[in-house]
């Protein structure tokens, strides 16, 4: 790992290192440069707790690598599978309601200005 705490001129693998399940989601950021900041998230089960609601100053774009998951906001449900991508304006209320509790659940999330 760089000083700056990038993986710069590094390669890695989104699907080693991937918990059978925890208690609790892990969110791993694998590069924060320039105001994007991309994670992996591992879930199972999880989903967000009752009445909250992410309200999120910067743009989001999602991809679900594997598993399965239902995302909330104001006006709509989607259901999420392998491959399944959204783009998430700045300040779009979202939940996360429901994430396979059979297999992890990878998402790829790059958090972006908006």
């Amino acid at each position: 790992m760089h000083a700056d705490g990038s993986n710069a001129g590094q390669g890695g693998n989104l699907y080693v290192g991937v918990p059978t399940c925890l208690p609790d989601e892990l969110i791993e950021t694998l590069l924060n440069r320039g105001g994007v900041r991309i994670e992996r998230i591992v879930s199972c089960g999880q989903g967000s707790p009752a009445g909250f609601w992410y309200d999120q100053p910067e743009r989001e774009f999602v991809v679900l690598l594997q598993g399965a998951a239902r995302l909330r906001f104001d006006d709509q449900e989607l259901e999420m599978w392998p491959g399944s991508y959204i783009e998430i304006p700045a300040h779009r209320r979202h939940r996360v309601e429901w994430t396979d509790p059979l297999q992890p659940t990878i998402w790829l999330a790059i958090h972006y200005p908006g």
